[in-house]
């Protein structure tokens, strides 16, 4: 598996510098914010907690003694916001300073592709880190067989701009699946157990009543696999090939998409540079093990899979120097 905002003041929105206070020795203050998504979702908790973990304020003890933390006077903060395309459109525009998002969303934001038709190509996007996969999973009423199943049933697909949809969308595309109602909103337990809904598609780890559901025989995964795979991965830029963990052992075929970290190409190299490497840097690695998943799976991988895709040239920097790239 793959690893891997412009205000109108000069390079603000990237870095917000507030001056530090006369005749005092302390670093100018950086704000790096990071738009993630919905507040109950999983995105917002990954923001948090890398705020929490790579944040440099002046005179934190564990960023002075050792070199673990964002360049000097960096805080970084979490927003919640509307989605991956909201977050793409917002680094792009220069509005905030970086985001997340999924890598297939990304390969369409800069082809102006998919939900980026009408806006048209994001040029300014570059990205600082691939941190973790997310695996597509379609949760089904019983009685419904695969995907060409899901054909004139009632399919929710979560809220629009979110990579859930977009994902979602993609799939039934490929399989040539007209759904008889495309319910954008998020996929919850009620809508199967209510009959409000005949199947769900979710990215990421089914929440609790979800998989509780599916463990009651509520409802069922359904696999991906198989020719629509193969279709799905040559069509889609940024998806993979990914195998669920079943409770009772084994595993079910299904596509996945690596949640990128963003920026905007006017940041400064040797802050994205700073930010990546404190990410990344082993003494850290104890601070995001314990969170909730998928913070755990924050971890120095390959960048194989991002080929297509540019990355800033301060992440670019710390790659080299970690032998995951090669020289210019």
């Amino acid at each position: 598996m793959h690893r891997l905002a412009r205000l109108t003041l000069p390079l603000a929105g990237i870095v917000l510098a507030i001056a530090a206070r006369p005749g005092a020795a302390e670093p100018v203050r950086q704000s790096f914010e990071i738009l993630t998504g919905a507040a109950d979702g999983s995105h917002f908790p990954v923001g948090e907690r890398i705020a929490r973990v790579i944040s440099h304020p002046p005179g934190l003890a564990r960023c002075e003694t050792q070199p673990v933390c964002a360049p000097p006077g960096v805080i970084v903060s979490a927003r919640t916001s509307q989605g991956s395309v909201a977050n793409i459109l917002a680094v792009n525009a220069g509005v905030v300073a970086s985001g997340l998002a999924q890598a297939p969303l990304v390969a369409d934001a800069i082809r102006g592709r998919g939900a980026f038709r009408k806006p048209g190509p994001q040029t300014h996007i570059r990205v600082m880190a691939d941190l973790f996969p997310e695996a597509v999973r379609l949760v089904v009423r019983p009685g419904i067989g695969g995907v060409p199943g899901l054909r004139g049933r009632r399919v929710a697909v979560g809220a629009a701009g979110t990579g859930s949809e977009a994902i979602a969308t993609a799939v039934l595309a490929a399989c040539g699946v007209r759904a008889g109602a495309i319910l954008r909103q998020t996929a919850e337990a009620g809508l199967l157990r209510d009959n409000k809904a005949d199947a769900l598609f979710l990215l990421g780890d089914a929440p609790p009543p979800v998989a509780d559901l599916v463990a009651r025989g509520g409802a069922r995964l359904v696999a991906i696999d198989g020719k629509l795979r193969r279709r799905l991965i040559a069509r889609v830029p940024g998806l993979e090939a990914d195998t669920i963990v079943a409770v009772r052992g084994g595993g079910i075929a299904t596509v996945g998409a690596d949640t990128l970290w963003i920026v905007g190409d006017a940041a400064p190299a040797a802050t994205v540079y700073g930010i990546v490497r404190a990410l990344y840097d082993p003494a850290n690695r104890g601070m995001l093990a314990p969170g909730a998943r998928p913070v755990p799976d924050i971890r120095l991988g390959t960048i194989a899979g991002l080929g297509t895709l540019p990355l800033h040239p301060g992440a670019a920097r710390f790659y080299r120097e970690a032998g995951m790239i090669g020289p210019r």
